[in-house]
């Protein structure tokens, strides 16, 4: 609001200047034409103009003092919102307004900002350049180095719960440090928005807008960022979606934290796999590990007895989960070197139930007294894990640490990468298993049509009709058809008919390819541009003998002048033919030939139609008159 009048004032000022501007010309133009005109009468209005001028004189230089009073010594009621610097070095005046976005913003208290925002209709996402500028920029953080500590998973299994907790942690240790952060049993759990329910909550990639400084045991000062992200696998998202905020909350993250309910199952580690891979292309990484740290957080684990709750029996039983064995199928061992080879680091912290309160209860809005004591005793041990200045780990790309400010332009450039058309769109497994169907299909009905038409045409056979070729291709074509038909396939018709279309077009490229193929077997058509240009050369040479025995000897020359042209185009075609090199200039040559046997056969065509038609029809009767 105070933005806004500061604007309104401003505009004000500029209205009245220009006002004053006007009022002061027309001012001097009429005592200018008193002083001219010294008989000259001043009406009653030019008295009242006076009075009115002046007074207008002396209210614009009063308010013009004000501003000009108000911007040196920084008025509260005028500029609140701005951050003044001069600048020595250039004698500039540069203001910084700060951006007051979000809810957080408006109220002046830290809250989250959206920083991705996703269009659900159109399955696109878009960067808030400006909110996230306004906290990655603050002077105090925008060139320390910048931990970014993420979480992501499927929606509605306590993401922004767990955040909200290490929220609590970051901000007792500003405070001061106390041991017990978890704070007052009564005190409800502020700070990400988080609820109870079946409906997602977060949506796009939120971050906290105050960035904690921390500093690390070597005395080193790092920001810390605590980023929230949309849940995976909702009913209004696309696997593009989920793949595309996973991955770019894990590119830009140091820490980026699995969130999974109960154990760690097969189709959890196949989803990392894809998501991670769709990053790593995204990032153009394909040797190195372009990832930091990974951690498995398994919520609500159920088999303490088997694997203690913690980080020890977490590791134990990610250890177990991610060995690769002689005996596991290909595809199993696929998943698990994929998420070792995309990670530096991948831990496993397994956590208990919150308890039923927090189940099932719609009035729980985060009371420490409804609780579980395991899950609190296992939250006192996993955040002060996470966020432990000793454990902090800075963001760091192709071996460079980054900064606040360096990372508003990698989420930048990342956001542009995704919103392009390069990368691959990431599908469904039945999708991808439906692709794959017709894809095979489709290949094992190209080999049909490709085997049955080598028997016909191939390469030791001998030259075959058009005619005939055509017939055997729509033949065969339509036997390849009917094979793809058959051919059971997941997806349904309406998905294999796009397949099936272009089957067609690629048996119609290879039949072009066959028909070439059968042509250059035809021996008239092997030496037609020899025979073309021998002929030629004849002909000329006949018309140049004659032309020069009737005196026409400028005409003879130039017969014999088109005789050696022919002559060197038939030496060159020869050589190209030989050595296989200027092959572009022997299909020239080649070219020019077929035109001309072509238009010589259609005038003989032509000539020899009309010398039948006139033999068999008879001349047309003569006209009478001409008689």
């Amino acid at each position: 609001m105070k933005c806004l009048l500061l604007i309104t004032i401003l505009k004000i000022g500029i209205f009245v200047l220009f006002l004053w501007i006007s009022v002061f010309i027309l001012d001097v133009s009429f005592w200018i034409q008193v002083y001219l005109y010294p008989g000259y009468r001043i009406p009653v209005f030019g008295y009242r103009y006076f009075v009115l001028a002046c007074g207008f004189h002396i209210s614009y230089l009063s308010f013009f003092s004000f501003m000009v009073s108000a911007f040196v010594f920084k008025k509260v009621l005028l500029f609140p919102c701005s951050k003044i610097q001069i600048l020595k070095k250039d004698l500039k005046l540069n203001i910084f307004l700060s951006y007051n976005l979000g809810d957080a913003m408006e109220t002046g208290k830290p809250g989250p900002v959206q920083v991705v925002l996703v269009q659900k209709d159109q399955h696109s996402f878009e960067l808030e350049e400006k909110a996230l500028a306004s906290i990655l920029l603050q002077d105090h953080i925008r060139d320390l180095d910048v931990v970014v500590v993420s979480v992501a998973g499927a929606f509605r299994k306590g993401k922004s719960f767990f955040l909200d907790f290490m929220l609590r942690y970051l901000y007792f240790q500003k405070e001061g440090g106390r041991s017990n952060w978890l704070g007052d049993s009564e005190e409800p759990l502020t700070g990400f928005s988080w609820r109870g329910g079946s409906d997602p909550e977060t949506t796009g990639i939120q971050i906290w807008s105050e960035v904690f400084t921390v500093e690390k045991p070597g005395g080193k000062k790092v920001a810390v960022v605590l980023m929230d992200t949309q849940g995976a696998f909702d009913s209004q998202s696309t696997v593009k979606d989920c793949a595309t905020i996973f991955a770019l909350s894990t590119m830009t993250s140091s820490v980026q934290i699995y969130n999974l309910s109960q154990n760690i199952q097969e189709d959890d580690l196949q989803q990392l796999q894809l998501f991670t891979e769709y990053g790593r292309l995204a990032m153009d990484e394909i040797f190195q590990k372009p990832f930091q740290t990974l951690m498995f957080l398994v919520r609500d684990w159920s088999f303490p007895y088997e694997y203690s709750y913690g980080l020890q029996g977490g590791m134990s039983f990610l250890d177990k989960r991610l060995q690769v064995k002689e005996h596991q199928h290909e595809e199993i061992q696929n998943v698990r070197n994929h998420i070792h080879s995309c990670f530096s680091n991948v831990t496993c912290f397994l956590l208990p139930h919150p308890g039923l309160q927090v189940a099932t209860s719609p009035d729980f809005d985060g009371k420490l007294k409804d609780i579980a004591s395991e899950f609190k005793e296992q939250l006192q041990t996993l955040i002060p894990f996470v966020l432990n200045p000793a454990n902090l780990m800075e963001k760091e790309i192709n071996g460079s640490k980054v900064t606040c400010r360096g990372l508003l332009e990698y989420f930048k450039a990342y956001i542009k990468i995704y919103q392009g058309e390069d990368l691959p769109h990431p599908k469904s497994m039945l999708q991808a298993t439906a692709e794959a169907n017709n894809l095979a299909a489709a290949a094992s009905a190209k080999d049909i049509y490709y085997n049955n038409m080598e028997e016909v045409c191939g390469g030791e056979k001998p030259y075959l009709s058009p005619d005939i070729l055509e017939e055997k291709h729509c033949e065969f074509k339509q036997l390849a058809l009917d094979h793809f038909k058959k051919t059971k396939k997941m997806g349904g018709k309406d998905f294999s008919l796009r397949y099936q279309q272009e089957l067609e077009e690629e048996i119609n490229e290879l039949y072009e390819n066959f028909c070439k193929h059968n042509g250059s077997k035809n021996v008239f058509s092997t030496f037609r541009t020899p025979a073309v240009l021998f002929t030629g050369i004849v002909a000329l040479y006949i018309a140049s003998g004659l032309t020069g025995f009737v005196g026409l000897e400028v005409v003879a020359q130039l017969f014999n002048c088109m005789v050696g042209l022919l002559l060197i185009a038939l030496l060159t075609w020869g050589y190209i033919r030989y050595s296989g090199q200027y092959r572009e200039l022997g299909g020239a040559i080649d070219s020019g030939a077929a035109y001309v046997l072509e238009q010589a056969t259609s005038h003989m065509g032509n000539s020899t139609q009309a010398a039948v038609r006139e033999a068999v029809v008879g001349r047309p009767p003569a006209d009478k008159k001409a008689q």
